[in-house]
This record gives C-alpha cells, structure tokens and sequence, in this order.
C-alpha cells in the first residue's frame, strides 16, 4: 500500500437498483490533497458517502490504511481516523461555535487542546466563539465545519463541495486551510462542482462525469480536459 491511507477499488453504487458510480479507482496518499472534479449529478457525493461509509457499495472495495472497511458503519470509520465534512456544513446551528467545538472533545482531546487548534486555524472564530453558529455567515460556518473535523485529529479527511455558496475570497482562505492540513499528514479527498476552486489546493486530482472517472492526473495536466468534461465533450 505504501503510503495510501485511502484507496476506491472498482467501487459501484446506486439507488433503488440504478447504478450511478460505475467502478470508480482511487488512491489518496499520506499528505495528499486530491480533489474530484466534474458537472452536478457526475457521481461525486454518492462517491463521498461510499467512502464515508453512508451509502453501501454495491461491488467494489473501500481500503483505509490498508485494510479493506466494506461493511463497517460511519462511527467506526471516525474512530478510526476518518472524518467527514458534508455537503451543507454539517455544523450544530442552535449551539454556540465554542458548543460546537465542545462536541468534539468525545475523539479524547480536551476542550482547551481542541479550541487551541481551532482558534489557531481560524483566528476569527475565537472573535465569534460565544455567538450561534447558526447565524454565522456562509464562510465562517465552512471554517467552524473545517475546526472541528481537525479537532478529531483525522488521517482522512472527506471534503464535499466545500466551497457551495461562498464568495472567491472566503474559498481561498479555506483551501489555504486545507493545504496546511495536508501538511501535517492527513490525506484529504475534496469534491468540486468548481473545478477552479481546487485545482490550486490539489497535487492530484480526477475528472467524474456520468458516474465514471475519465481522467486523473495533476492540475496542469487536467487543464485541457475540464472544458470538454463539463460541456459534455466526453
């Protein structure tokens, strides 16, 4: 396995009886950003909950840090280093943003230690800690959402449309937030409607359309490809 914390084997799911990922291969290194890119409705987010252990494969292998995870359920993969960000945030909006964070300290890091990181990643939160996160704006409810994943302390870490409804300043600042991440070691996996958004993040990254993975390679090497994939050139 070397370093691949995460890798999709010939991964198939759908709904109902309709196949919508057609045998998806993936592999996530220690480290790695690595970002999926394609148009609504390409397969992105089942391919998420597949990894995430919400949505059961119906052929095909999930492996984290080398052992294969097939069955196990969503709470033993987050015991197990595997933290999920979900389309929408995914944040506790009747709590306070410190309530929030306070939720977390069950991974066994205390309150302080995990505040501490937080507020270090996203200074802004500290100014906001006693305010409902409900009423946070879009941005900074991404960032809570983002602190308290780290808060866990993850190996992988699972991104869905981080960027949704943010304006371009506030997803720069969260995709600086995500490179830093990836430089303690944690493998994350980004999925992006928005190719652009990160693309400048990523140092891998695959094209998705129609539930299959069309194209893998870096940034760069992508480029040409992206217009033809979201115009339906493929």
């Amino acid at each position: 396995m070397g370093d691949a914390l995460l890798e999709l084997r010939g991964v198939r799911a759908g709904y109902g009886g309709i196949e919508v990922v057609h045998g998806v291969d993936l592999v996530v290194e220690r480290g790695q950003v690595f970002g999926v890119l394609g148009p609504n409705g390409a397969g992105k987010t089942t391919l998420m909950k597949v990894a995430a252990a919400l949505h059961p494969p119906t052929a095909g292998d999930v492996i984290v840090a080398g052992r294969r995870v097939n069955g196990a359920t969503p709470d033993q993969l987050a015991r197990a280093g595997l933290c999920l960000v979900p389309e929408g945030r995914g944040i506790f909006p009747n709590l306070s943003v410190r309530e929030n964070l306070w939720m977390n300290t069950y991974a066994g890091a205390s309150m302080a230690d995990v505040e501490a990181a937080a507020y270090a990643q996203f200074p802004r939160l500290k100014d906001r800690r006693n305010q409902t996160a409900g009423t946070l704006s879009g941005g900074e409810q991404q960032m809570l959402a983002l602190a308290r994943a780290v808060a866990t302390r993850p190996a992988v870490l699972l991104l869905d449309e981080l960027s949704m409804g943010l304006a371009p300043q506030l997803v720069e600042h969260l995709y600086d937030a995500v490179v830093a991440i990836a430089r303690q070691g944690v493998s994350i996996l980004v999925v992006e409607q928005f190719a652009k958004t990160v693309l400048g993040a990523a140092s891998q990254a695959a094209i998705m359309v129609g539930g299959r993975i069309v194209k893998v390679g870096t940034p760069a090497e992508l480029e040409d490809e992206l217009s033809a994939a979201y115009l339906g050139g493929h």
